[in-house]
């Protein structure tokens, strides 16, 4: 037992903190899925994780490790968004968006994630209120977490061009040269989308960016 309670003391001794301003603003958590260790880094699988750290990049600001992963606070015309990676591994996401969503107080509407499908051609984004994991186990993961399949969803397009029996060694894979060529410009149009969220809201960002 107290081992256990020790456990959780240093869990949440970790804090990400909000000056005055910021705990004012109105907060929005993007969530990019997926799995921390370097041989996941920059493969299809991470592209949740690519797109948030291209955006903190682009606004100038750092991930600090704290609870249940990595947080970048970048602000943005009035609006704070709060940038997760987490480190539960794919399968174990929902664990960090729903602590996250209850520590900042973050509403289910104000909450977007972000994930690889292979159903859509690669690049493409199509952002969604509501819909099935698709087999996703990071979608799986958070809705049984949240008992709710209604929350924003950001599809980036990575394509389905493998041989049977090969999904999982080119969901894992590193993008392609053509593929990588075309990443940067992909990237920046979907962080795009994500301040569009906060500013413009779901439908009038789903309208714009769908299919771009």
């Amino acid at each position: 037992m107290i081992q256990i309670v020790s456990f959780f003391n240093k869990l949440f001794s970790k804090k990400i903190s909000l000056n005055e301003d910021e705990k004012n603003m109105q907060k929005f958590l993007i969530v990019g899925l997926g799995n921390k260790g370097e041989e996941y880094k920059d493969t299809r699988h991470n592209i949740g994780f690519n797109m948030v750290e291209y955006l903190a990049e682009e606004k100038d600001v750092k991930f600090e490790s704290t609870n249940f992963g990595w947080i970048a606070k970048v602000r943005h015309k009035g609006r704070l968004f709060l940038l997760l990676k987490p480190d539960t591994y794919m399968n174990l996401s929902g664990k960090a968006v729903k602590f996250w969503m209850q520590k900042e107080k973050i509403e289910l509407e104000r909450v977007m994630i972000i994930t690889d499908d292979l159903n859509l051609p690669y690049g493409t984004l199509r952002i969604k209120g509501k819909g099935s994991d698709g087999g996703h186990n990071g979608l799986k993961s958070i809705q049984q977490e949240l008992n709710t399949a209604k929350y924003p969803r950001f599809r980036f397009g990575i394509g389905n061009k493998y041989e049977q029996g090969r999904q999982i060694d080119f969901v894992l894979g590193k993008w392609t040269e053509e593929e990588q060529e075309k990443l940067s410009e992909r990237l920046k149009k979907g962080s795009e989308a994500i301040l569009s969220f906060g500013l413009q809201g779901l439908a009038r960002t789903m309208n714009f960016f769908n299919g771009q």
